[in-house]
């Protein structure tokens, strides 16, 4: 089993308390007239803890419906790509998706990349005991930021690997740039499989990011609580309330904190206000049809080889190569 650790520059940021990047989107976030934080902040530990659960609820398709395509179409997959290519996933988590992806294509290396650097520890030497031949080499930080790669995939061919719709968190020409971001750091013979979220009945993707349990509401109120600590913040969690919107004309869900009652807190030194019912934005996930999915993939330097989707058309696998 070869496991190696290595933290990126961001990687080092993010084990200090108060983080410097943390810091100045949360307050930049909260200032703005219509309030808004990147969704990346909400993956502390025990927010990545919180999604984990999040993907084992009922109401939560994508995760099962994903594992069973990448299972079904691994070995398409493998036919198309070849063997040996170092895998590296962005946005790691659990990795609990991975191993039929990395068995079906006998992959050289796996490069998981995740902003949670002891959620990904354990994760990952979990997957190197499952798989002891592969060498697996973590690198902790924000794939939204250039980060180096590992020098032992140095000359290998790579398959990115994206699952989970979480290119849908981003604005389309954020999105854009991530892809672009991609292509750029993966190399010219790369190639990425990417799992995109369709666009369905309302009522089943509100559902899905507001379940009946309230792992979702917990997961999206951490962030308060994160702000708290690591801020040194006096945000009134109680005073607010997870809410899950179907925006159509932007085809995305829309996660927002919404005050329960007028408020005013405090957080790195500065004073906040919100009236009752104004919200912070905390997450998106943008939706896509088939075609608008190839269009954002070659928009951003990758052109489509194939799609595979589940017999109703509710997730989408999208396998395309450098352009």
């Amino acid at each position: 089993m070869l496991l190696i650790d290595r933290e990126s520059p961001q990687a080092a940021e993010t084990a200090h308390v108060a983080d410097p990047a943390f810091r100045r989107d949360i307050i930049e976030g909260l200032s703005r007239p219509v309030k808004a934080t990147p969704p990346v902040w909400l993956y502390d530990q025990r927010g990545s803890e919180l999604f984990e659960a999040i993907t084992h609820l009922p109401e939560y398709y994508p995760t099962r419906i994903e594992i069973a395509l990448l299972n079904r179409h691994g070995e398409d997959v493998a036919a198309l790509a070849g063997p040996g290519r170092a895998v590296v996933e962005f946005g790691a988590g659990s990795a609990r998706k991975t191993p039929p992806l990395l068995r079906a294509i006998e992959a050289g290396a796996y490069v998981p990349i995740d902003i949670n650097g002891a959620f990904l520890r354990e994760s990952t030497a979990a997957l190197a005991s499952a798989l002891p031949s592969l060498p697996v080499l973590p690198v902790t930080g924000d794939f939204n930021r250039p980060l180096p790669l590992p020098g032992a995939i140095e000359g290998m061919a790579r398959l990115g690997f994206f699952p989970g719709s979480t290119i849908g968190n981003l604005e389309p020409s954020m999105a854009v740039d991530l892809l672009r971001s991609m292509r750029a750091m993966l190399g010219d013979e790369a190639m990425l499989l990417i799992g995109m979220d369709r666009i369905k009945d309302r009522d089943l993707l509100i559902a899905a990011y507001d379940d009946d349990a309230g792992v979702t509401a917990a997961f999206n109120l951490n962030l308060l609580t994160r702000i708290n600590r690591e801020l040194g913040g006096d945000i009134p969690v109680d005073a607010f309330r997870h809410r899950a919107l179907w925006n159509d004309d932007k085809a995305r869900i829309e996660m927002h904190l919404e005050a329960t009652r007028p408020l005013d807190f405090h957080l790195a030194g500065e004073c906040f206000h919100m009236e009752e019912g104004e919200t912070i934005h905390s997450e998106s996930s943008h939706k896509y049809g088939s075609r608008d999915a190839r269009l954002l993939l070659r928009a951003g330097g990758w052109e489509p080889v194939r799609e595979w989707t589940d017999e109703e058309g509710m997730f989408s696998l999208l396998l395309a190569e450098a352009d």
